[in-house]
């Protein structure tokens, strides 16, 4: 990050915590700049961007205060109760049926899986590739074939090493997007009838994998803000003898939980005890809101268990569907697994991608994106305080574009999908992230499309929605 985005990512940190309260007035511009060592213009940048996150607010002729709030937050969630048995799974139909809406443009993508296309570099990203293919060697086909574009693993390694972890670019196999990674490598260490242990809530995609593959579903309790419950976890392993994990330890979808450095060294540690594998989905690492981007438990991992996942459909090039994993002991399964069912990715997204990372620009853009999401949020945040029932709780995720709203306990998150969706809004209700049909009275809501009128209208009328419900399941009890 840039020193202003820093001094603002601190400032607006301390805000979150309550240091800096409404009505506090921050250091003038010439005392910051001598306790920091910065130069005005550097302080005046980071006043200028918390102010247009309204976070602050200059005061003529005195100098910059903190805001008061525009309304009060709800409070957030508490940690998933699931019942702690294995579950045969039977939700993919149910799954099609209520994402099928959020391809219609005409719809508010509340429910989408995916921030607005708007929101990336998509004209840079044609410029690489028509570079790219200018210059192919037709040989670059066979190139291209599993493990993938030679070039684009360097940039990925890259990538690794960035964040202070070795990954030889031997080691990355170059997939359809994440989830044909994480289906391979969920392929590579489990066979049929095997139990896997997942998060409760947990990303439907996973549940759906699990179904395809004839895999049953531990879920284990889960913190909207910590991640898994370790002690949970050991029990389970205990009961179940489960053959594999598949986690998100950064802004989990669909709660937006992230593990702290600690308990995902704790988490690799009972994993590697047990010889449990862990199939680490990091598919929005990148789009943190703090100072440094926290490092996924691949960092901690020593005897090759991990396998780690990702992608740039959510970060950087949505269309172009480019992942990859970096799978330690499993690589060279998790590459013949490829070679048997796809082959390899696409050839020229692979390059066009390699092409763009070392043209330099890709932590510019993500600077850019991870600081509208979190302003996104924010509004997002606020609107729901103002328009959706009292007793409603809602995350406060650290990164991602994600929000669960946990409803007063009468509301039906199918029946309120169901009446959104005649209203133009497509929301992701609760039941579709469990394996047993929990969280009925909850949503996702996804607040990485611009916020505009149309955005804040539907957030109007969901929690419109959402009252009406309410005030009927009053009566009606």
């Amino acid at each position: 990050m840039s020193l202003y985005e820093t001094l603002a990512a601190e400032i607006a940190k301390s805000i979150r915590d309550g240091v800096l309260r409404a009505g506090d007035k921050l250091p003038s511009v010439r005392d910051a700049c001598a306790a920091r060592g910065v130069s005005p213009s550097t302080v005046f940048q980071a006043y200028y961007l918390l102010e247009a996150r309204g976070l602050i607010r200059a005061q003529p002729r005195s100098g910059y205060y903190v805001s008061a709030p525009a309304v009060s937050l709800p409070p957030e969630p508490g940690p998933s109760n699931p019942d702690g048995e294995s579950t045969e799974l039977a939700i993919s139909e149910r799954i099609f049926d209520i994402l099928g809406s959020v391809r219609n443009r005409d719809v508010a993508p509340l429910g989408s899986a995916f921030p607005s296309p708007l929101l990336f570099p998509l004209p840079r990203l044609a410029q690489a590739m028509a570079a790219h293919l200018k210059r192919q060697d037709p040989l670059d086909t066979v190139e291209d074939l599993a493990p993938g574009n030679p070039g684009l693993r360097r940039q990925i390694a890259l990538r690794y090493l960035i964040g202070g972890i070795n990954v030889p670019a031997a080691d990355i196999v170059v997939t359809n997007g994440a989830l044909e990674a994480l289906n391979l490598c969920l392929q590579a260490v489990t066979r049929p009838g095997d139990t896997v242990m997942v998060e409760a809530p947990t990303f439907y995609g996973a549940l759906q994998a699990l179904e395809r593959q004839g895999l049953k579903a531990l879920e284990v309790p889960t913190h909207p803000r910590t991640g898994i419950d370790l002690d949970a976890m050991e029990t389970a392993i205990r009961r179940h003898a489960p053959k594999a994990c598949w986690l998100m330890t950064q802004f989990q979808n669909p709660l937006g939980s992230l593990m702290p450095d600690d308990r995902k060294r704790q988490l690799v540690d009972v994993l590697a005890r047990h010889g449990i594998p862990l199939i680490e989905d990091d598919v929005y690492g990148e789009l943190y809101f703090g100072a440094a981007r926290p490092v996924p438990a691949k960092a901690y991992d020593t005897q090759g268990l991990v396998l780690h996942c990702s992608s740039f459909s959510k970060c950087l090039a949505p269309g172009y569907r480019i992942g990859w994993t970096s799978a330690g002991r499993y690589t060279q399964r998790v590459q013949r697994l490829k070679l048997s069912s796809t082959l390899s990715a696409s050839g020229p997204a692979q390059g066009a991608i390699a092409e763009y990372l070392e043209q330099g620009g890709y932590d510019r853009h993500l600077r850019r994106l991870r600081a509208t999401l979190q302003a996104q949020q924010e509004r997002m945040a606020d609107a729901i305080a103002q328009e959706f029932p009292a007793g409603t709780r809602v995350t406060r995720p650290q990164g991602g574009f994600f929000l669960w709203l946990e409803l007063p306990a009468p509301v039906d998150a199918l029946a309120l999908h169901r009446q959104a969706l005649a209203r133009g809004i497509s929301v992701a209700p609760g039941p579709i992230f469990s394996a047993s049909g929990q969280f009925g009275s909850a949503l996702r809501l996804n607040y990485g499309h611009p916020w505009n009128a149309g955005t804040q209208d539907a957030v109007r009328v969901l929690g419109e929605l959402a009252r009406q419900a309410c005030a009927q399941a009053v009566k009606a009890g």
